[in-house]
């Protein structure tokens, strides 16, 4: 039963994460992020959108725990937090195999056609 609670937690906490990147906004947050740490203000002058979005985007992206917030004076300062991206990179590896199979096994039947083709065209003009 333990391992099931678990199993539902990361679950969870994946399905948050994947929420939190479906927004190109969001997306756009945790670009300006990869920077450094920024105050919200800061944060919030790099978009076309109210603060008070903004504020809205940094909440749910720290409830995926995206991002840190810690206080400085009177500013509240984010930072990236890039853990839950590994499960993502983790998940997406899978269709990086696949593709990669995929894409590897096409270049090689166009390969062989090319051949083959070559071939029949050097008997042609013999």
């Amino acid at each position: 039963m333990r391992h099931r609670s678990v199993t539902y937690s990361t679950a969870r906490h994946s399905e948050a994460t994947f929420q939190a990147l479906a927004d190109p906004t969001r997306r756009a947050v945790l670009d300006l992020l990869r920077r450094g740490a920024q105050p919200a203000g800061q944060i919030a002058s790099a978009f076309p959108v109210s603060r008070p979005a903004i504020s809205k985007h940094l909440r749910l992206l720290r409830r995926a725990h995206l991002v840190r917030e810690h206080r400085e004076g009177r500013h509240r300062v984010y930072q990236l937090n890039p853990e839950p991206l590994r499960a993502v990179d983790s998940w997406i590896e899978q269709y990086r195999q696949f593709w990669t199979a995929s894409l590897n096994n096409l270049k090689s039947f166009v390969e062989a056609e090319y051949a083959r083709e070559q071939e029949a065209d050097s008997r042609k003009h013999k």
